[in-house]
């Protein structure tokens, strides 16, 4: 199965693609645009051009697990996008996946620049390798 994952940001949304079969994620795009319809359509251009069977979004909670207004927020897109791809979405949790990713562009040589445009991406690889490595505990979908 084929899956793109969004790590839906305020700015700066990362795109990742992988497959259940190799579990082989690689970032494809980082998306300048704020939230909104103008994201939407970006992301649905995405979708078509990436033909996923599944999506997964990246959802906030509080490190304590809990949902705060950003996790509301995320839910109501996660149902949005479902509606405009025709998709399921799956929510992943999302804690500590910016951090992860700012750990390997540490070790990658890049300056700083280059590692602000590709930190949101590598942040939904992590998501969709977090997402893939579970395969039997997959996280609630958006409806």
């Amino acid at each position: 199965m084929r899956y793109l994952s969004i790590d839906l940001g305020d700015k700066r949304t990362g795109v990742a693609a992988g497959d259940s079969i190799t579990r082989i994620v690689q970032p494809v795009e980082v998306v300048s645009v704020p939230r909104g319809p103008a994201l939407l359509d970006a992301l649905v251009k995405l979708i078509v051009e990436h033909a996923p069977d599944e999506l997964v979004l990246g959802m906030p909670y509080n490190m304590d697990g809990t949902e705060g207004p950003r996790a509301l927020a995320t839910r109501a897109f996660a149902q949005t996008l479902a509606a405009r791809s025709n998709l399921q979405v799956h929510l992943q949790d999302e804690r500590l996946t910016s951090f992860a990713a700012e750990q390997r562009l540490n070790r990658s040589g890049r300056t700083h620049g280059q590692k602000k445009q590709l930190r949101d991406a590598l942040a939904a690889c992590t998501l969709l390798e977090d997402f893939l490595a579970l395969p039997d505990q997959r996280p609630p979908t958006a409806e």
